[in-house]
């Protein structure tokens, strides 16, 4: 098949493209080289995003997955968020379904529950808590109107629950926390907001390819979590990076300056995402960072 990944020098988008080449795919990416381009890439590559591109250049694709987003949960210029998730994924959407692709995989996030009680439900709790979020529920309400006025097209939302793994390096400060108290502790102590009991659901970025490759698969459009389904401490990310990493780090535990907007506790209800694109994740915390880090 012809396949369109945007972002696909970006850290889920560079992971998917190595999979849908190794498939045998014929994959068109959009990104720049600032990120990480995928490993062994001959195809088209159309920089620096998918906003202004030559569609003649494109032509039809059977297959897009939209991965391309500005994805900084602490940006407040909800003008700049708004231009570069929401107008340009409409018209992007608008643009693809024109020339003929009739499966279209865009990553959301779950983000849009904001401080909602979990586990997460997708058909409840909608509680942006930043314009990141906000971003994410309009791009939803909008994926899913636009699937009902195409019913010949398939359109399906991953709402991704923090992502980890390979690739993820040249993300800086927007890497996984997995990630970045890794590094802290190949150096030293890790630093914790207090008491370091905040749950989260992590998801391996493994996983996330198949999710994707699932969902292109599907029969209906529909949004569907992400997430591995069971949420562990940053106290326990520690306890297993010691363990993988050979370490015997104490952690340094500090305020939290995001209070008030900040997601005490994440974890996703996977049986829709099982029940629509057939998808049950294979990796837990506990064996995801074996598999990256170990």
């Amino acid at each position: 098949m012809r396949i369109l990944v945007t972002g696909g020098t970006g850290f889920v988008g560079s992971n998917l493209t190595e999979e849908l080449m190794k498939q045998g795919h014929e994959v068109i990416i959009t990104g720049h080289d600032a990120e990480r381009k995928p490993a062994g890439f001959k195809g088209k590559y159309l920089q620096p995003s998918f906003i202004g591109l030559d569609w003649d250049e494109i032509g039809k694709i059977d297959v897009l997955f939209h991965e391309a987003a500005i994805n900084d949960t602490t940006l407040m210029d909800k003008k700049e968020m708004f231009r570069a998730n929401v107008d340009s994924t409409k018209e992007l959407f608008t643009r693809v379904i024109k020339d003929g692709c009739k499966q279209i995989v865009y990553a959301t996030s779950t983000a849009v529950y904001g401080n909602s009680p979990a586990p997460y439900k997708e058909d409840e709790g909608i509680e942006p808590l930043n314009p990141y979020a906000e971003s994410k529920v309009a791009v939803d309400e909008f994926a899913m109107k636009l699937a009902k006025d195409h019913p010949d097209v398939v359109i399906v939302g991953l709402r991704y629950c923090n992502v980890y793994g390979p690739g993820e390096e040249h993300k800086g400060k927007r890497a996984s926390m997995i990630s970045q108290l890794a590094d802290q502790m190949r150096k030293g102590n890790p630093k914790l907001f207090k008491d370091g009991e905040q749950k989260r659901d992590w998801i391996y970025v493994k996983d996330v390819v198949r999710a994707n490759i699932m969902a292109s698969q599907a029969n209906e459009s529909c949004i569907v979590n992400c997430g591995s389904g069971h949420a562990v401490t940053f106290n326990f990310l520690v306890k297993t990076l010691n363990e993988v990493l050979g370490t015997e780090r104490e952690i340094e535990y500090i305020n939290n300056p995001y209070e008030g907007r900040y997601q005490n506790y994440t974890e996703c209800d996977m049986s829709c995402a099982k029940k629509k694109i057939c998808f049950v994740p294979e990796f837990d915390a506990a064996s995801g960072i074996k598999d990256y880090l170990g």
